[in-house]
């Protein structure tokens, strides 16, 4: 699994971790069951502290996307909670595109927008 820090990002450290890891998750790149690497190989590879790796795999546990397991660590392991993922997805969505409205993006830029990075999971 490659992760890359944008140390200038804007976009905090743990974050830009939880994102590549559902990004890899998402397209198949790591799969349910695989383990991640220990907090501080993680953080030793990508060159940063361990209580940020730390804050980003508990985050993803919270979220449902990984179980820390005492022998295996971090592991992969998807809360197939449908309908709480939908209510969240529409939370973030409302948001996200009451954005769009303001500058001027219109229904069908967006359903091209959406179609265009689903075709990347699929």
């Amino acid at each position: 699994m490659l992760i890359e820090i944008d140390f200038n990002s804007d976009e905090a450290i743990y974050i830009q971790l939880r994102n590549q890891i559902i990004m890899g998750i998402a397209t198949s790149t790591i799969h349910e069951g695989d383990s991640l690497p220990s907090v501080r190989q993680l953080a030793d590879t990508v060159g940063v502290n361990m209580h940020t790796v730390n804050k980003a795999y508990s985050v993803l546990k919270q979220e449902g996307f990984i179980q820390l397991d005492r022998r295996r660590g971090a592991v992969i392991a998807l809360d197939i909670d449908k309908m709480k993922a939908i209510e969240e997805m529409r939370q973030q969505l409302t948001i996200l595109l009451a954005k769009g409205c303001c500058k001027n993006i219109s229904r069908e830029e967006v359903h091209n927008l959406v179609d265009e990075i689903f075709d990347v999971y699929e």
